[in-house]
């Protein structure tokens, strides 16, 4: 196939462009390298096949083109990391919806299909011990702007299912669970490679909040494998799915096994949201997918452990050091 990637030199889309290029299909990128890397893609760029543009999907003509020269679109182009959400609420918000908006109109008029990634974010507060597709969501209040990325993509998501239902677009939505691997970026809060680095480093190793927030991992290769799998099963189109890891973990439990696991000295020190993110953030205090509609289609189980996750990222992370001469 040709596929084109939106957003495609971001940590998820660097990972999906290597295996659809491992497959034998053509991969198209567009970026604006605005929280992507061109490190990310450094190695693509020499294979043939690959194709990157540095650009915004808010370029409606350029995208016109790079449309109609694909038989795929997977839409990667968002903001990513709660730090960015809750410093560039307008920033999040735009690029959210009007992005999808126009990916969306574009691929209507030729019935290209179009895989939407989502968030677990769009569960909100709810409750319940797993987050299943067809749950109530539940956010809060307008007035905390830590919950217009999650509103922004619930959003996309009504935008894409009225597509199919009302102009017969092929659409595939997507909720990743904490997508973690190989050269992802702590800078906009993601928290392992942050205790990651912050353990290799010698550094405090910072929780934000009590630290009993739970989590699930799930490595990017577990991620994409279930994407590819999505893509080539008809069952999938004008349907939502969860994509997440099995094992639960509050964040304090993760911040001391990562210590553990690298060996580290570093202390686990205790940041009150109000300082890491400012006065009257709110976080989720369960993230668990249920994943037994992914499991029905297409026999999804994912394959690494947290402690993979962890090992994963370390050996990436010494090996960028290494590299750059920093201290491992």
């Amino acid at each position: 196939m040709r596929c084109l990637l939106t957003g495609g030199a971001g940590f998820i889309g660097a990972h999906l462009a290597a295996a659809l290029l491992d497959g034998g299909d053509q991969v198209s990128v567009i970026d604006d390298v605005s929280t992507g890397s061109f490190e990310n893609v450094k190695a693509l760029q020499a294979r043939d096949g690959f194709s990157i543009v540095v650009d915004s999907v808010f370029n409606s003509s350029l995208m016109e083109e790079l449309v109609a020269e694909c038989d795929i679109i997977f839409h990667l182009a968002a903001a990513v990391g709660v730090r960015l959400i809750v410093e560039s609420p307008v920033r999040t918000i735009e690029t959210n919806i009007k992005g999808t908006e126009i990916v969306l109109e574009l691929a209507a008029k030729r019935k290209t299909p179009v895989v939407l990634f989502s968030t677990s974010e769009v569960y909100g507060k709810s409750n319940g011990t797993k987050f299943i597709e067809t749950g109530d969501l539940i956010l809060g209040p307008t007035s905390k702007g830590r919950w217009s990325y999650a509103a922004s993509k619930i959003i996309d998501e009504f935008l894409a299912l009225a597509y199919y239902k009302e102009r017969q677009l092929p659409v595939i939505i997507i909720r990743l669970f904490n997508t973690v691997g190989p050269g992802q970026t702590g800078r906009y809060g993601m928290v392992v490679p942050r205790f990651v680095g912050q353990a290799l480093a010698g550094e405090p190793i910072t929780v934000h909040g009590d630290g009993k927030q739970t989590r699930t991992l799930t490595h990017v290769k577990d991620a994409v494998g279930a994407i590819l799998k999505l893509v080539d099963h008809p069952g999938a189109i004008g349907e939502i799915f969860n994509i997440g890891g099995k094992e639960e973990i509050s964040i304090e439990s993760l911040a001391f096994l990562v210590k553990d696991l690298l060996k580290s000295n570093s202390p686990v020190v205790y940041i009150p949201y109000e300082k890491a993110y400012g006065d009257g953030f709110e976080d989720m205090r369960k993230r668990v997918p249920d994943l037994s509609k992914i499991q029905k289609l297409i026999g999804y189980s994912p394959r690494h452990t947290i402690e993979d996750i962890i090992l994963d990222v370390a050996a990436h992370e010494r090996q960028k050091n290494n590299r750059s001469g920093a201290l491992p």
